[in-house]
C-alpha cells in the first residue's frame, strides 16, 4: 500500500465551506465507485480554515495516469469535479489547471526512530 498527501484551498466563504463539508458526508456513489475502481483504498480530507489536506492510500496497481484517463472518460466524475471546483481554489503556487497539489513527505517518526 502506498500513501499520497495533497493540499488544496477552499474559497473563503463560511457558508460554502459548510456546504462543501455537508456534501462530503455522503459523496455521490459513482464517485466512490470511480475511486475504488482506480485502486484507492482509503481517502481522508482534513481542513484548517480554508486549507484542506487529503490523505489517499492506494493499492499496488494504482496509477495517476490511469485515474486521470478514467476520470476524463467519465461524465459523472467530470460533473462532480466541475461542481467541486465552485468551492475550491488553487494554491498560489499550483501549476496551471492543477487542483490538489501533491505534497512531499519531509518527516516520518518510524523512519526517524527506527521503529
Amino acid at each position: 500500500m502506498k500513501k499520497y498527501c495533497f493540499a488544496l484551498d477552499l474559497n473563503d466563504d463560511k457558508e460554502r465551506i459548510a456546504e462543501y463539508e455537508l456534501i462530503h458526508q455522503r459523496i455521490w456513489p459513482e464517485i466512490e465507485k470511480s475511486m475504488f475502481d482506480a485502486g484507492i483504498l482509503q481517502m481522508e480530507i482534513f481542513r484548517a480554515g480554508d486549507r484542506m489536506f487529503m490523505i489517499m492510500e492506494v493499492n499496488e496497481d494504482f496509477s495517476f495516469e490511469k485515474k486521470v484517463t478514467a476520470d476524463l472518460e467519465n461524465p459523472v466524475v467530470q460533473k462532480w469535479e466541475a461542481y467541486m471546483w465552485t468551492f475550491q481554489k488553487a494554491l498560489p503556487f499550483a501549476q496551471k489547471d492543477e487542483k490538489w497539489v501533491l505534497m512531499n513527505k519531509i518527516f516520518d517518526l518510524k523512519e526517524s526512530t527506527g521503529l
